[in-house]
């Protein structure tokens, strides 16, 4: 053990296994107090295991060997910690606790953000009460005082009116008013330690930011040791001191952030760094980790820029393929009493924009902005206000439902979440298969077993796969197998609905070199859809920026990027993470 007294919690040889399968292999780490240790890597190296492991959350079944050494001494008075409670004078291994022990720990002295703020959430309750609760489980405080406690807080983690988030329930609040919430609510009992598990990965670029900064600011203020888990290279180094890098369960490299970031020395750490979407080029492929750890030496990034159309290429080629004018989809908010609509929100507002047969549109804006909406109203499967859309020349809400059904075969959409997305009792095969039975396509199931067949080698999937079912499959698997889905009937115009946006950025790469391959084969056009400024420029011929429903802003990707014209995409482009 060491005696620096900055030093609040030493792993020593930390292992876990569920039953035969060792996830967590020895880890070494310190984390000091006032400082933050980044731990990154892919799903499914270890790093969300091994820190719940450090708070006693794992299954019984899971077996947890080693050492977490937590140091319990006094904090300075102004830092706004508690004092030594337990009598402890030597530090405790929180490996060795007891659950009801692990009960005083947890909470009051290390607490944890978890990545989804809705799962962690109790919807049936209002966020105020929940923070009230934790409160009330770790202090001896009058419900009047943690009210007034926990109101306060909710003022410090910057949440807008905090009494009338005290008095709402989760679903009434957006993604990052829910995740300040989560962290108020690992804060209300001033703990030592905060472990982010993802915290930011399913937040916009600039909710993201500020969460970061205010992360930054508490940790400033309370004095804490944080532990922030990631797979973004770039959000540690907006808020990491050191950073561990985690592989397979082991951690392959460790030190300081700026010297990993610019001098790595693993493979893999280096593959990381380098399948980030760049934001001062355009290269013809990503590379992806599989590259680096293949090879004994690292491969050559290949700089050759990708060929995009300009504004000025489309306009002089043929009639657009999607042709969109003053497109509206409003909802109703309240009715009267006989249903006259006396309040509407209008998710979608006049909007009118092309897309030419052969590019990639991206369309970006923050959560709530009306992407999603504006994606599924053009394919018919959300009904519109009023506006007009053409497919080829043909208004697609003119068409009878056997015309629309037809037309369909034209125009495919692939889901952000490919969990929900496929249906659970279908072996991959028969998922993508389905489509081609729905529409008659080829005349017998052999002939769509062997076309099911070629279109999976196509997307990186073996034919041995057809039998097998989506949970066998890892996210990016399963994202893979929903293109694959879309592009069984071979259409011409594919929605892709931020269907990147939940996969570790090693995964990210491939699936964007792939859907870059296809659309070379194929001729493909995409209306791509995410709120990452980054992953759109580097994919993208033309960018179209959304605001609360409204189109702000539309150029080429590189002008966009190099020169917005709005105040809105200036503060898109500044929130992205940087290395």
């Amino acid at each position: 053990m060491t005696d620096d007294n900055n030093i609040i919690l030493q792993v020593q040889n930390l292992s876990v296994s569920f039953g035969d399968r060792k996830v967590v292999h020895g880890i070494n780490y310190t984390l000091q107090r006032g400082r933050t240790l980044g731990i990154v890597g892919e799903s499914g190296s270890g790093k969300s295991v091994s820190s719940m492991a450090l708070i006693g959350l794992l299954l019984k079944q899971a077996k947890t060997t080693g050492h977490a050494w937590f140091s319990e001494e006094s904090y300075p008075a102004e830092s706004g910690h508690k004092s030594q409670v337990t009598g402890h004078s030597s530090p405790i291994d929180l490996l060795s606790l007891s659950e009801d022990e692990f009960r005083h720990y947890r909470g009051n002295h290390i607490a944890m953000i978890f990545q989804e703020p809705m799962t962690s959430l109790n919807p049936v309750h209002k966020c105020g009460a929940q923070v009230v609760e934790m409160l009330l489980q770790h202090e001896k405080v009058s419900h009047k005082e943690a009210r007034e406690r926990v109101i306060e807080l909710f003022k410090e983690v910057l949440l807008p009116r905090p009494e009338k988030i005290f008095d709402s329930y989760p679903h009434e609040i957006s993604g990052g008013q829910k995740q300040r919430v989560m962290i108020a609510m690992a804060l209300v009992c001033n703990p030592s330690i905060l472990i982010a598990d993802e915290p930011t990965t399913a937040l916009d670029v600039t909710v993201q930011k500020t969460i970061l900064e205010l992360l930054r600011d508490l940790q400033k203020k309370h004095n804490l040791a944080i532990i922030f888990i990631t797979h973004d290279l770039g959000v540690i180094a907006q808020i990491a001191d050191d950073i561990a890098v985690m592989y397979h369960g082991e951690i392959v490299e460790q030190g300081d952030t700026q010297q990993i970031l610019h001098n790595p020395q693993h493979p893999y750490t280096k593959g990381l760094l380098a399948c980030r979407p760049p934001l001062d080029s355009r290269p013809e492929r990503l590379p992806t980790v599989k590259d680096f750890l293949s090879s004994s030496e690292q491969p050559t990034v290949n700089n050759s820029q990708l060929h995009n159309f300009t504004t000025s290429q489309l306009h002089n080629s043929a009639t657009p393929l999607l042709r969109v004018r003053d497109w509206n989809v409003t909802y109703p908010l309240k009715k009267t009493i006989f249903g006259k609509v006396t309040q509407e929100l209008k998710a979608v507002d006049n909007i009118t924009f092309d897309i030419y047969r052969g590019e990639t549109l991206g369309l970006v804006g923050e959560s709530g902005c009306g992407k999603t909406t504006l994606g599924r109203s053009l394919l018919q499967l959300i009904e519109h206000s009023s506006g007009t859309v053409e497919y080829d020349g043909k208004p697609l809400d003119k068409l009878s439902s056997k015309e629309l059904r037809h037309l369909r075969t034209k125009m495919q959409i692939v889901f952000q979440d490919p969990y929900s997305s496929l249906n659970p009792r279908l072996t991959i095969g028969d998922a993508i298969l389905e489509p081609l039975r729905s529409h008659h396509i080829y005349d017998t199931d052999s002939e769509r077993r062997e076309a099911v067949n070629t279109l999976l080698e196509e997307v990186g999937l073996d034919r041995s796969v057809y039998g097998r079912y989506p949970h066998e499959f890892s996210g990016g698997q399963r994202q893979r197998v929903c293109i694959a889905r879309a592009l069984i009937v071979k259409p011409e115009l594919v929605i892709c609905d931020e269907s990147v946006s939940a996969l570790d950025v090693s995964v990210q790469a491939q699936v964007l070199n792939l859907l870059n391959d296809l659309k070379r084969k194929y001729g493909y056009t995409y209306l791509f859809i995410t709120h990452d400024l980054s992953v759109v420029k580097f994919f993208s011929d033309r960018i179209m920026v959304m605001e609360k429903g409204r189109m702000v802003e539309l150029n080429d990707a590189d002008e966009l990027y190099a020169h917005p014209q709005q105040e809105y995409t200036k503060r898109l482009i500044d929130a992205i993470p940087r290395l």
